[in-house]
């Protein structure tokens, strides 16, 4: 089930003609809909039921399908909604094909669908609907002319890699401009790209190379190649995308080792779809984002950085796009549509006309929706839901305020150790902390404990090799067995909490006794710190329902605890038994399913019994359809990405 909420724009409203006109248009649809106007439903298919809820011109509605055909359903009456002349209904009631619409004119987007030949299916990257003439970026391919150099020119070539590094890295290392094309959350990507850059299983494997009288250029290509493929093979859609950032840096230093300029994305300078085979994080900060209407690429996924940057941006996005090079070159015109991962190539008339009242569509529900911004949402019974935000650096800090965040419900740890090079120091953790709870005070901020296993490498921690390392030693699993590691966060988090509204929450718990040996080491951690004088303070402690373990214990561990986050997407993994990466069994990871429904309804009446309360921090708690159910469980906090919390907050006010 879809839906979505407009404006309607049908001269003096819904009255005799116009519904009647929408009902014949509903009923040319398999799925079933409805209309939903102040408060009141009813079923879309009856003229009478639409004309009885007596919608008025410029009336707020809601329009809910579902059903087979429900996406162009749904975009054939809002179009309607908007414009009672993009429905044009035949004599005989069925709709007008495009081909019969009147040149120039707004027939119903019959070729917009998804059979539409020039309409591909992607993977959506980043929300909204784009159109524009098509700015193709395709660099030659790089290739070494040379393998293998004489020995006497071995110091010539280390000289000539190693000035090619600092040549990359320095821009980062200077410091970018304020001026600079770069927002904060970028700037945070750009120099975890440098960190990959000047890491030693990266940059020693090629010195080595070198070393062994291999040309600097075929060398770096090759160690590129050979990392990149190693972090495709991971089970972690976050760390399989970061074969896209080794290839990003290995394309821009094999360039300089080879005297081939890429073409210079900055020169981009009129409003265009950057269209690109493969485009990494870095060469994406070089273009003017004033200039991009939306990206399309073939390669990347909604975890790589680029679509992450889009996103950052609101440039809709669609990546993994199945389309050659020559057909990349043969695009003029493309429309994208983020939403739904299609692509339009070389769109007609109609379907431009269709994209355009799209856009329009998207560009005032924006503006309607920052009303909401500082707003508490109550749902009309009057029951108060926490919308709060996920994040995993500072540099996202900015873009959760702006967006109306009312906390932080999971800041990732796990990126603070992945992003450096050695782990970071207890004083380094309680500065981040810090800075995280004293921008967001007094609302509160929960900070996740180190969440890594074998599928996540980090440097200073050994991992086992696992044929399964989703079930294997992670999260609160490894950090009981390496203390070494673990005090020094905990004790971090303990002189962080002086700032009044930290709190913390544990992963993968699947057993009582592992909480409490993290209580037993906290204060052990408050001990110590009492003893060397240390500012410190104490914190509420929650826990990750995760796994069935930890639902079917529940009750006995809501008794240990001061709250329950329910990560619901690993607890859609771990219920249904489904790798989510795994194509040929998407079908199977919904949060939805009975089954895992019936988990967080459990884990929920636990938590009531208990007296304590429950959040959703996973993909789900954005999720318009699912979040009504959540707080009909019991839910009162909902964490979820800064893009979305304006429409959560929207959707609670609705309920």
């Amino acid at each position: 089930m879809i839906e979505l909420s407009t404006t309607v724009r049908v001269l003096e409203g819904l009255h005799t003609r116009p519904a009647t006109h929408m009902a014949k248009l509903a009923k040319s649809f398999d799925c079933s809909v409805e209309l939903v106007c102040r408060g009141t439903q009813a079923n879309a298919k009856s003229s009478v039921k639409l004309m009885l809820l007596g919608v008025k011109e410029g009336d707020e509605v809601l329009l809910r399908a579902d059903g087979p055909d429900e996406h162009l359903a749904l975009h054939q009456l809002m179009d309607y909604l908007h414009d009672p002349q993009s429905g044009l209904i035949g004599e005989a009631g069925a709709v007008a094909p495009a081909e019969a619409a009147p040149a120039g004119g707004t027939g119903p987007d019959v070729t917009a669908g998804p059979a539409a030949p020039n309409r591909v299916q992607g993977v959506p990257g980043s929300r909204g609907t784009a159109l524009g003439s098509a700015y193709v970026y395709l660099p030659r391919a790089l290739v070494a002319v040379r393998h293998v150099v004489e020995v006497e020119d071995i110091a010539a070539e280390l000289d000539r890699f190693r000035q090619a590094l600092a040549e990359f890295v320095r821009p980062m290392s200077e410091g970018m401009d304020d001026d600079a094309p770069v927002a904060a959350q970028d700037r945070a990507i750009l120099q975890a790209l440098v960190d990959v850059a000047q890491d030693e299983e990266y940059v020693g494997a090629i010195i080595r190379g070198i070393e062994a009288q291999g040309d600097a250029a075929a060398v770096t290509l090759r160690v590129g190649e050979v990392l990149a493929a190693t972090f495709e093979s991971m089970t972690d859609d976050y760390m399989r995308a970061r074969a896209e950032d080794i290839r990003g840096v290995t394309r821009q230093l094999a360039a300089a080792l080879l005297g081939q300029p890429l073409p210079d994305l900055s020169r981009i300078d009129r409003p265009s779809v950057l269209v690109a085979a493969d485009l990494s994080a870095w060469e994406f900060s070089k273009v003017p984002i004033r200039h991009v209407r939306g990206l399309v690429c073939t390669g990347g996924s909604a975890t790589s950085h680029v679509a992450i940057m889009a996103r950052t941006h609101g440039i809709p996005a669609v990546l993994g796009v199945p389309l050659s090079e020559v057909e990349l070159q043969a695009a003029q015109t493309l429309v994208v549509e983020g939403d739904t991962g299609h692509v339009i190539v070389n769109p007609d008339a109609c379907q431009q006309a269709h994209a355009e009242r799209q856009i329009t569509a998207e560009r005032e529900a924006r503006a309607a929706l920052q009303h909401y911004r500082d707003l508490h949402p109550r749902t009309r019974d009057g029951r108060a839901i926490e919308v709060v935000a996920n994040l995993g650096a500072l540099g996202e800090i900015a873009l959760a305020l702006d967006a109306g965040a009312m906390g932080v419900g999971l800041f990732r740890t796990e990126l603070l150790f992945m992003q450096q090079r050695t782990l970071p120091t207890e004083h380094e953790q309680t500065e981040v902390y810090r800075q995280l709870a004293r921008a967001f005070h007094p609302r509160p901020v929960i900070i996740r404990t180190l969440d890594i296993g074998g599928d996540k490498p980090v440097a200073g921690i050994d991992f086992p090799r696992e044929e399964n390392p989703f079930l294997g030693w992670r999260g609160v699993r490894m950090c009981l067995d390496r203390p070494e590691i673990f005090k020094p966060q905990l004790r971090a988090l303990l002189r962080a909490a002086v700032e009044g509204n930290v709190r913390v929450m544990i992963p993968m718990i699947s057993e009582i006794e592992e909480v409490r040996r993290v209580r037993q080491l906290i204060d052990t951690c408050a001990q110590e710190l009492l003893a060397e004088g240390q500012a410190h303070a104490s914190f509420e402690l929650g826990i990750m329902i995760e796994t069935p373990a930890a639902v079917l214990q529940a009750d006995a561990l809501a008794a240990e605890v001061a709250f329950f986050s329910i990560g619901t997407n690993d607890l859609t993994q771990y219920v249904m038994a489904t790798d989510r990466a795994n194509a040929m069994i998407a079908a199977l990871y919904r949060t939805e399913h009975p089954a895992v429904m019936t988990a967080i309804e459990m884990t929920c009446q636990a938590a009531a019994r208990a007296g304590i309360w429950v959040g959703v921090c996973g993909e789900a708690a954005a999720n318009l359809d699912l979040l009504p159910r959540f707080i009909d469980l019991g839910v009162t906090e909902l964490s979820m990405s800064p893009a979305a919390i304006l429409a959560a907050k929207k959707r609670i006010c609705e309920l």
